[in-house]
């Protein structure tokens, strides 16, 4: 299939690029480059700058003949949602509806969707599913629920057909060493446990050790990048022959943050300084989930997900003394 990935120069976007060449597809990546990376375009698709914002460059686009989307053009940070909800309305919204509208009007109605756990809000039960109450906390959260509402319309009004993936929290690097640039701005965990191991941090903060938890830290489900990717692969097959979907990618496994620091610590051989601060507001103690609907649905399971992998795989590109071909 010829299969347009919007975003597909950003950290996920370019590990889905990267798998979907391996399945024979026909790659454009469309990217603003405002979180891409020119280092991680992959050398054999077709890359075209520009913005979900530009209803004209996504005409040109959509007219490629293209057979297929895989939609990551999103800005995700929910912290700064709070602040500029603007900002995540003409990206997260206005850009994906313009996306949708050029696809329709080009006869593409195959559609892979990134989403996320955010649309769940705080878990009121574990392990999460699909159908957990939806009651996102964030900005961020709240844009793509309305996004995959958006899809069940599309889908009832227009034909579309859409895989809307929830994931929880996205990390690692490509495991056989494929990609080297590194994501910009990250606020998660695991990258600014890595600046601390390089040496561009002197400490991290750790929110809160008081939670209800084995060591009083915030446990989290961590998924690597490349089981991700692999899932995206496994939608657009599964969407030939099959209506629309939403199934969440996780593990259903935890780890906590001293769990995190602590294995980190034994994966770059590095000290990892940390302070003890407050706990964040809108921080759940634990947040794990289920994607036993992923696995009957589209024969997907996460095979590098623990912690040691997930490390290992960031810490060969954060390491300045790795040397890449």
């Amino acid at each position: 299939m010829k299969v347009l990935v919007t975003g597909g120069a950003g950290y996920i976007g370019s590990h889905v690029v990267l798998d979907l060449v391996e399945a024979g597809h026909n790659i454009v990546i469309f990217d603003d480059m405002s979180l891409g990376c020119v280092e991680n375009i992959h050398k054999e698709v077709e890359f075209i700058e520009g913005s979900t914002l530009n209803e004209r460059m996504l005409d040109e686009v959509l007219a490629k003949n293209i057979d297929a989307v895989v939609h990551l053009a999103a800005f995700k940070a929910a912290g700064e949602s709070m602040v500029d909800p603007g900002k995540y309305s003409r990206n997260n919204l206005n850009g994906t509806t313009n996306l949708l509208n050029a696809m329709i009007k080009h006869d593409v109605k195959t559609f892979v969707f990134s989403s996320t756990a955010a649309v769940y809000g705080y878990p009121e039960y574990l392990t999460v599913d699909e159908a957990h109450p939806l009651k996102p906390i964030n900005y961020y959260g709240f844009t793509k629920l309305v996004i995959e509402q958006k899809l069940e319309w599309y889908r009832q009004l227009k034909g579309l057909k859409y895989a809307a993936l929830r994931y929880f929290n996205a990390a690692g690097y490509d495991v056989e060493g494929r990609i080297h640039g590194l994501e910009k701005s990250p606020q998660n965990l695991l990258p600014i446990v890595m600046e601390v191991a390089k040496g561009e941090r002197s400490s991290m903060d750790v929110f809160g050790d008081d939670y209800d938890t084995k060591d009083g830290t915030g446990v989290r489900d961590y998924i690597h990048v490349n089981d991700l990717a692999s899932a995206h692969i496994k939608a657009l097959g599964y969407l030939q022959e099959n209506d629309s979907l939403t199934v969440n990618l996780a593990t259903g496994e935890g780890y906590s943050v001293m769990d995190v620091i602590k294995e980190a610590e034994n994966v770059t051989g590095k000290q990892i300084s940390h302070n003890i601060v407050e706990r964040r507001p809108g921080d759940p103690a634990e947040l794990i989930a289920t994607s036993k609907a992923a696995g009957e649905l589209l024969d997907w399971e996460a095979q590098y997900s623990d912690l040691n992998t997930i490390l290992k795989s960031m810490w060969n590109v954060y390491n300045p003394e790795v040397k890449h071909d």
